[in-house]
């Protein structure tokens, strides 16, 4: 072993411990790997920092900008919606789900790119069925690496080692020779990440900010859970045809108008309830107030009171919500009643709650005055809490989380879907690099207004970029430097007089070692020549000893940097280092196993 190996090996074993302690971030360990190998004269300066202009960090910088373009357009959150609709709020039924999607798509696409894109979607159905993204991040990642097994484009190693079979004049795999062995370690490593997986998943909320809330939370600390009501207008009511104003919902009835939906559309969505709105009859009323309020409005005034039936109330929650806002001290609202006041003329939005010193206040419409420093909680259309961003005479304090979901860009959803087929499609034809359609689909988004350019550079995860940005100089190291022969040259010298099953095993424990710390393409390319190599020494077919190495290259499990994938869902899951190892290494042993079973069935010695 020469001292450069020597030296590579303690700097793999350093950054490894590192991760594992979690003392520090492991975006800043991977700069210091930078750094120490730029130094080490191992690898050029240039090529220390050469990560960083990778292909595969820049298309996974691409495919960010692709989500968030989903994401803002409220695509992601529509995908959502269908697997929960399918799924329900049940872990297991989503996972049910889930998994086949992922890796059916990370079958014909790449699976960095397939995780890119479905990570808006899933951090969505996470927030929406109440579950722990920690609990449904790294099984999308496992079943993308796992659907990159069912094809032969499903991922670089497939290709090596059906290149490396025709370079030495043999039949190259097929389209789905993959197939088999490919889905049946999903059924397998689907039923094992549902049962026994799911439960070594830590349970783990994604760290938030202090002061983040949600609408239901806000609302409780004002007092007014449980008071948004809906309401329909008969005929012969005395509100049909009248205005806001002429109504006096509020200030005669103590019940507060903030929505009205007409023939299946919310006015909410287009305008804001006005002073001037005019109401009409089977109009759906929504309102805040007491029970003992709406009930004695329905009776005087010819009312439907369908309660706060649970459904609608989501549905009304992607158009209508609520903000925090406080006077300042000197506020011409000073001494003001909340009428006088005049918000829904001022900003198209209604107080349903004052907090006077953090105390909840009872207030009355007309008698309650105002003061500096009072807080408020305003409803209204998520178009109008956005606009009071900037004002001067309130201070915004708070808004919900739900805001972040409520799609920007609605509008060009249609856009954003073609953009996402138009890409699909041609990195599956292979018209173009797959870098290049990535690239154009990310212009794509921007230039046709699906995400704006400030909210394509924020989408930007610096901690996964700059993670695997300052690995990849790691894996040339072990290269340049002799390390990955020496460990493939003393594993061939080892098991070189073995039986083929017992190689077999040898070859993919090393190739799933290896392929946890440098590119799994790297290692294939590295140990397909060994495999071919050892077959032609025994005597027996290399088809099976090929395929085996193409599945461990796959079975990136155990360490959130053996891939780019695991590495895009540590920050959304908040994972340690060790969860991988603990949730990876039994899958990677189940893949073991089905592997040296069905290979040589399909591909006899």
């Amino acid at each position: 072993m020469t001292s450069e190996i020597g030296f590579v090996f303690a700097v793999l074993g350093i950054t490894i411990a590192l991760f594992v302690s979690d003392k520090l971030r492991m975006d800043l360990v991977a700069l210091m790997v930078v750094a120490v190998l730029a130094v080490s004269g191992i690898v050029t300066p240039a090529e220390a920092v050469s990560g960083f202009g990778n292909p595969t960090v820049v298309m996974i910088a691409a495919l960010f900008v692709v989500g968030e373009g989903l994401f803002r357009t409220g695509v992601a959150a529509a995908a959502g919606n269908w697997l929960l609709k399918v799924g329900g709020s049940s872990e297991v039924r989503l996972l049910c789900f889930l998994l086949p999607v992922v890796a059916l798509l990370s079958a014909f696409m790449s699976s960095t790119g397939a995780v890119a894109l479905l990570i808006p979607v899933v951090l969505s159905m996470a927030r929406r069925s109440g579950m722990q993204p920690s609990k449904l991040m790294m099984p999308l990642a496992f079943a993308a690496l796992i659907g990159g097994m069912l094809t032969l484009i499903g991922t670089p190693p497939n290709i090596v080692v059906s290149g490396a079979l025709k370079e030495a004049g043999l039949e190259p795999f097929g389209f789905f020779e993959f197939t088999p062995i490919g889905a049946a370690v999903l059924l397998a490593g689907a039923l094992y990440l549902i049962t026994l997986g799911r439960r070594l998943l830590p349970q783990r909320d994604v760290e938030q900010q202090p002061d983040s809330c949600d609408v239901p939370g806000m609302m409780a600390s004002y007092g007014v859970s449980g008071q948004l009501h809906k309401l329909v207008v008969q005929p012969l009511s005395q509100l049909a045809d009248k205005t806001v104003v002429e109504a006096a919902l509020r200030s005669e009835h103590r019940v507060t108008l903030v929505g009205i939906r007409r023939s299946g559309s919310l006015l909410s969505s287009i305008l804001p309830v006005l002073a001037n709105t005019r109401l009409a009859v089977r109009d759906e009323l929504w309102v805040y107030g007491q029970e003992s309020d709406i009930e004695r409005l329905c009776l005087s005034h010819r009312l439907t009171h369908y309660g706060s039936p649970a459904k609608e109330i989501s549905r009304m929650g992607r158009e209508f919500g609520v903000a925090e806002v406080m006077l300042p001290p000197g506020t011409p609202l000073q001494g003001r009643s909340i009428k006088e006041g005049a918000f829904r003329e001022r900003y198209g939005l209604s107080v349903i709650g004052l907090r006077r010193r953090c105390d909840p206040l009872e207030t009355d419409y007309r008698e309650t005055r105002m003061e500096g420093g009072d807080t408020l909680l305003l409803a209204g259309s998520w178009e109008r809490i956005r606009a009071l961003e900037g004002r001067r005479d309130l201070v915004l304090l708070q808004t919900p989380a739900e805001l972040g979901e409520i799609p920007v860009h609605g509008s060009r959803a249609p856009v954003a879907l073609l953009v996402l087929a138009a890409m699909l499609v041609c990195m599956t034809a292979g018209w173009l690099p797959a870098l290049t359609t990535v690239l154009l689909a990310a212009l794509a988004m921007i230039l046709t207004g699906c995400v704006s350019l400030p909210e394509a550079l924020r989408s930007l995860n610096a901690t996964s970029l700059i993670l695997i940005a300052g690995m990849l100089p790691l894996a040339l190291a072990m290269e340049k430097s002799g390390a990955l022969a020496f460990v493939v040259e003393h594993l061939v010298n080892w098991l070189g007089g073995a039986s083929p099953l017992l190689l077999s095993t040898g070859l993919f424990l090393l190739t799933s070692v290896l392929s946890q710390f440098i590119s799994n393409t790297a290692t294939t390319v590295l140990i397909a020549p060994i495999a071919l190599t050892a077959a032609q020494l025994l005597g027996v077919n290399p088809e099976p000893l090929m395929m085996t190495v193409a599945i461990a290259a796959s079975t990136a499990f155990a360490t959130p940097i053996a891939s780019p994938v695991n590495t895009l869902v540590l920050s959304p899951g908040n994972y340690r280092f060790s969860d991988f190892a603990r949730v990876g290494i039994p899958l990677q042993l189940l893949a073991l196993g089905i592997t040296l079973v069905m290979t040589p069935l399909l591909f006899p010695f």
